[in-house]
């Protein structure tokens, strides 16, 4: 049983998280915090294996207090609890500096908070299990083979974050292929992101830029705001790649990086040397381009439904015929794995 300390300055939010969480028997609630000095105490007495952590306290506000920790003789995990401004992704780019091992983001009325349930206890459990290694103990390569001929694209929304850890930590880094992920975000938290899964990788995560060449062994993070595209480029030995072009086209779907925008526009790019993922996520984004995917002869790989929080994203691809295997999480990273390896393979030919 994980033993979860609550910090947060406000009662009302100390009370919700803790009936959240009180509700899966794989979760203990040791104690709250309602400011940083007050959780550095409880954290020294209680050692929780996790505490969900608030940015702005009075007296020691969540940054002070990852500062703390540094020198802390307990280091339990940290989720973070982010509101959704450019305020509250600046400080959660620097909490994830300061080593933060996740964040969530927090809707500030009450009926919103209590649908991010579910999410809570996910990504609780997540951290706290022992499937992701210690970031201190994960190699990042930066692969030398220059700009990608294969693309492994992955698609997530809600419940999604957790996910892609499972999948990176376990996709080795000399994977002979580039990777774009579209993940749905606010404006301003996919660099986060990307700062966090880049301690959990083994190969350099980045989010996206506009005019980002593809590179083999790289990740990469639709910029969240804008549309990620792929369009055709060359290689200096005539071999044709990907680049990324962030695009300001009105949302699909209601969101901006829609997961068909770059699944589409991939296809046109890398055709049959494509590997598509479609992770949890609410709402119809990524069916059309799963099928425009399947059309140009890539693969589609679903998450299956029990191990998502959400399965509108996949239930999507499902409708449109354009799915060829469906599997558990942890089955995921292997398949591309032997997936893109047989791209490789057969280029070589």
């Amino acid at each position: 049983m994980a033993k979860v300390l609550i910090v947060d300055d406000s009662v009302l939010m100390r009370t919700v998280i803790r009936d959240m969480l009180q509700k899966d028997h794989s979760l203990e609630i040791v104690g709250t915090a309602s400011n940083g000095i007050e959780a550095l105490e409880k954290i020294s007495t209680l050692k929780p294996d996790l505490i969900t952590l608030d940015i702005e306290m009075p007296k020691m506000n969540g940054l002070e207090v990852l500062r703390e920790l540094k020198n802390a003789a307990w280091h339990p995990k940290t989720l973070m609890l982010s509101s959704l401004t450019s305020e509250g992704a600046e400080m959660t780019a620097e909490a994830i500096r300061l080593g933060a091992d996740d964040f969530l983001l927090k809707p500030k009325d009450l009926p919103q908070l209590r649908l991010i349930a579910e999410e809570l206890v996910v990504t609780i459990r997540h951290l706290t299990s022992d499937e992701i290694p210690p970031r201190e103990h994960v190699p990042v390569v930066q692969h030398k083979e220059g700009s990608a001929e294969r693309v492994v694209l992955i698609g997530s929304s809600a419940g999604g974050p957790p996910m892609l850890d499972a999948v990176l930590s376990k996709l080795p880094a000399d994977l002979p292929a580039g990777i774009v992920i579209t993940q749905h975000m606010p404006v301003g938290f996919t660099a986060p992101l990307a700062a966090r899964l880049n301690r959990i990788a083994h190969m350099p995560v980045k989010e996206s830029e506009n005019g980002d060449t593809i590179k083999t062994g790289s990740i990469y993070i639709s910029k969240a705001g804008v549309h990620t595209m792929i369009s055709a480029a060359m290689t200096t030995d005539g071999k044709r790649t990907g680049r990324i072009i962030h695009s300001n086209a009105p949302t699909v779907h209601g969101v901006r990086p829609a997961v068909d925008k770059t699944f589409e526009s991939a296809a046109q790019v890398f055709g049959k040397n494509i590997v598509s993922v479609i992770l949890s996520g609410m709402g119809n984004d990524a069916g059309v381009g799963a099928a425009a995917i399947k059309l140009a002869g890539g693969t589609s790989i679903l998450c299956d439904e029990k191990d998502c929080l959400v399965y509108g994203m996949a239930r999507s691809a499902i409708q449109k015929n354009a799915v060829d295997k469906v599997l558990p999480l942890a089955k995921i990273p292997d398949a591309v794995e032997r997936i893109v390896m047989k791209m490789a393979e057969g280029s070589h030919v």
